[in-house]
């Protein structure tokens, strides 16, 4: 399959593409500038050059334990389908996947399609085994998400007074109604499965009329493919849950970076309120910009600022190392994992 991944990234990364990601970077710095001119450049400057690199390199690791063990989950759900991929090739691909989805527009707001194209083209699976995967990885770390929202909203209500603030209100809402509506989507996605393929082949039919690429046949066929790998994959309930203990630590990784963004520049909160702030800043990262840039960044220097008590400037800093220690660490390393797929023969 080696001969065809490199094709995968340069059907990915044409000029079109390539423009779209710069105007959408481009913005999205601007952002970022206007963020710091408003809390304070010069201070924020000042507490980013004290920051302590060891702090900063943990959180950095803990990003890369973060994703590896994301990837071990993926690894299981595509072994439950039938699909065995080694480890150290499957990771590798899982990185670069990363980089794919973070860097391109819309990218985290629905990257599902996109990822399962790269490793379809990586590994031996069909590009229904591989949406398949990436779907159900995806709803099993959806529980861990909403978890840790929940025990960090928990503790916002009962020790301390924020509970009853707008924001937190507000986000509250927004995470009650993602653990309402997207369970709510998928049951009926499952159990309607009829109507989503006629739903589907309803948009697809206008196009197959016009260009011999997309036929209904096809359409129907690769839904079917879909929807019984889905089944094989729910057919073994112990490996999912092997694959959930995975999802649970990466969250856990996950969170980390941002209490090592603290340490670094000295400042302090608990790791419960670490636990809310975390899950409630990714809301702001379905904006379509790449890896949700800007916005995530507005968000958690807000959050940091009404929940976590911090001045604005430390709130900024520690939201900039977050980023780095998260965001740019995982471009890196998934860049390198990229140009590595691309290559590797």
């Amino acid at each position: 399959m080696s001969g065809t991944s490199g094709g995968a990234f340069g059907d990915l990364f044409g000029r079109r593409t390539l423009a779209k990601m710069g105007l959408g970077f481009g913005i999205s710095l601007l952002l970022v500038y206007l963020l710091g001119t408003a809390v304070g450049w010069e201070r924020t400057l000042d507490q980013l050059g004290r920051a302590d690199p060891v702090w900063v390199a943990a959180g950095c690791l803990s990003t890369f334990l973060c994703l590896a063990s994301w990837g071990r989950a993926w690894q299981i759900v595509l072994a439950v389908g039938g699909v065995e991929v080694p480890y150290r090739k499957l990771v590798v691909t899982y990185f670069a996947a990363t980089f794919a989805n973070y860097v391109t527009p819309f990218g985290q707001a629905g990257g599902e399609p996109f990822i399962a194209y790269v490793l379809s083209r990586d590994t031996e699976a069909d590009y229904e085994q591989s949406l398949a995967s990436v779907v159900t990885a995806d709803l099993l770390n959806l529980l861990p998400f909403f978890n840790f929202a929940a025990v960090g909203t928990a503790y916002l209500v009962v020790q301390t007074s924020l509970g009853d603030t707008e924001t937190v209100g507000n986000l509250v809402l927004a995470l009650g109604l993602l653990a309402v509506s997207i369970p709510l989507v998928v049951w009926f996605a499952w159990r309607h499965r009829d109507a989503v393929e006629e739903l589907v082949v309803w948009v697809v039919r206008p196009v197959a009329r016009v260009t011999s690429r997309v036929s209904v046949d096809g359409t129907r066929g690769r839904i079917e493919r879909f929807y019984g790998s889905i089944e094989d994959i729910a057919g073994e309930p112990r490996e999912l849950a092997r694959a959930l203990g995975y999802s649970y630590v990466g969250w856990l990784f996950f969170t980390l970076p941002m209490v090592a963004a603290l340490r670094a520049v000295d400042a302090s909160m608990r790791l419960l309120l670490v636990f809310f702030i975390v899950p409630a800043s990714t809301i702001a990262g379905l904006v379509p910009t790449p890896g949700g840039l800007g916005a995530v960044e507005g968000a958690l220097t807000g959050l940091l600022v009404e929940i976590g008590r911090l001045p604005a400037d430390t709130a900024f800093a520690v939201t900039t190392l977050y980023r780095v220690e998260s965001f740019v660490f995982a471009l890196l390393v998934g860049g390198i994992a990229a140009l590595w797929v691309t290559a590797r023969v």
